[in-house]
């Protein structure tokens, strides 16, 4: 199909089921998790078939073969690529005992009276490395949980340091998946984008990290850490040092999952089969993102097939005449998808495509764009209390997801501060955007 289809509001529909199916079924079961996402995927995907072009009818056949292709779009296949690289690596780390070793070396050296801060920059540390906000909360509540009963402070507000952490290192870190889709989605580089945010989110992060400063604690409270092997950190250091080279997402991820094996043999922590079991169990885990990026690319052919994307895109645009209105429609775009969704990764998948024509019209930075989209993700992700973080958090904790979102103060700050990005057009660039994967 060759002709641009004209605007089409009925060719958006099939997002709008898909957070009709979440939403709904969340809200008729007060459980957020009860319409799996790929299977409310699915469902949209099989309702985008059913639908059509207004000028020239498809057939079935050519449906298929639009989100066939769209499924299978560089970025996509990319991305799926990159996701299965992310799961190996995690698991290896994790299986070798890196993640405790991270943890305990950074517990070494926070001194007492600046434990709260201190917890936020270990969350912060331990999620930039890892590059999971998920794994991160996981790891870190438990230490959050017992600060909390030894300084006599709220647990959800030392539940919450811990979140926001996780969410200020998630959303730095070079091989987070809300990294990856970003950069992907908009074509820049890994550390162009680390800056970018960076310029954003550190000032939320600093004044995070001040407003914990007051808290009363017991002064008297001491954590006990215990001892860590180092060259069990070496992998995490070694993809940090990568990515800020300027080494392609590819690229980090191999060194980071070749050391982790290296580190794992030599060690003695994995034998050559445990360590292949390893490597498949961690792609295993991202199986269901791979699939649902795939679909994603689908819907969203099959969508701009129909004119619904140029509908979106159109009734976006012509409420705005600037630059900082089409980045003020991006925001809120990636934000009410990821409140729908209570996924900061589908939600910058899904709305990548249409933030990126937003930024050739109105000639916006894809540094910006793909910064934007990561940040105001990142910023609901960490509040919505249906989020797998908060949930994650909070069976931890035993208490209500609903007690942290007051507490989690950084995810609330980065969305001030991103809005402020946009009003002042900071950050600028002087040079051009290059893709490391053009």
């Amino acid at each position: 199909m060759n002709k641009k289809p004209k605007d089409n509001f009925w060719g958006l529909t099939p997002i709008l089921l898909f957070m009709l199916l979440v939403i709904g079924s969340g809200a008729l079961a007060q459980n957020f998790s009860t319409m799996p996402i790929l299977v409310a995927f699915i469902i949209a995907a099989g309702f985008a078939l059913l639908l059509n072009n207004k000028e020239s009818k498809l057939s079935v056949a050519e449906k298929v073969d639009i989100f066939c292709r769209g499924g299978g779009e560089k970025t996509i296949i990319l991305l799926a690529i990159i996701f299965l690289l992310a799961g190996a690596f995690y698991a290896v780390t994790i299986d070798i005992g890196a993640r405790d070793a991270t943890v305990n070396w950074a517990l070494n050296y926070v001194p007492t009276a600046f434990l709260l801060p201190g917890l936020f920059v270990i969350a912060s540390f331990i999620a930039f490395a890892m590059g999971t906000s998920m794994g991160t909360i996981t790891a870190i509540t438990p230490i959050g949980i017992g600060l909390a009963e030894s300084l006599g402070v709220p647990i959800p507000l030392t539940v919450g340091i811990v979140i926001g952490g996780a969410m200020f290192g998630d959303n730095l870190s070079f091989i987070s998946d809300t990294t990856i889709a970003a950069t992907r989605t908009q074509g820049v580089q890994l550390r162009d984008k680390f800056k970018a945010n960076l310029i954003i989110v550190l000032p939320a992060a600093l004044l995070t990290a001040v407003f914990l400063m007051f808290v009363n604690i017991d002064g008297s409270a001491i954590i006990t850490s215990k001892d860590y092997d180092a060259w069990l950190i070496l992998p995490y250091l070694l993809i940090i040092a990568c990515a800020l080279l300027g080494v392609n997402v590819i690229g980090v991820l191999g060194i980071g999952i070749g050391s982790a094996c290296v580190v794992g043999l030599s060690k003695g922590l994995l034998t050559f089969a445990s360590m292949l079991q390893s490597l498949q169990k961690g792609m295993g885990w991202m199986q269901d993102m791979v699939a649902i990026a795939l679909i994603i690319g689908g819907i969203v052919a099959l969508m701009k097939a129909y004119g619904g994307i140029q509908w979106l895109v159109s009734n976006i645009t012509k409420r705005i005449n600037s630059r900082k209105g089409a980045e003020y429609g991006t925001a809120a775009l990636v934000s009410a998808l990821d409140i729908a969704t209570a996924n900061n990764t589908i939600a910058i998948v899904t709305i990548g495509p249409i933030a990126k024509e937003l930024a050739e019209k109105y000639k916006i930075d894809p540094r910006r764009t793909a910064s934007l989209l990561d940040i105001f993700s990142c910023g609901f992700q960490g509040l919505v209390p249906y989020g797998g973080q908060l949930l994650a958090a909070a069976s931890l904790a035993g208490i209500s997801p609903l007690a942290l979102t007051p507490y989690s103060w950084y995810p609330m700050l980065i969305l001030v501060f991103a809005v402020l990005a946009i009003a002042t057009g900071l950050p600028k660039f002087k040079q051009r955007s290059v893709d490391d994967f053009s």
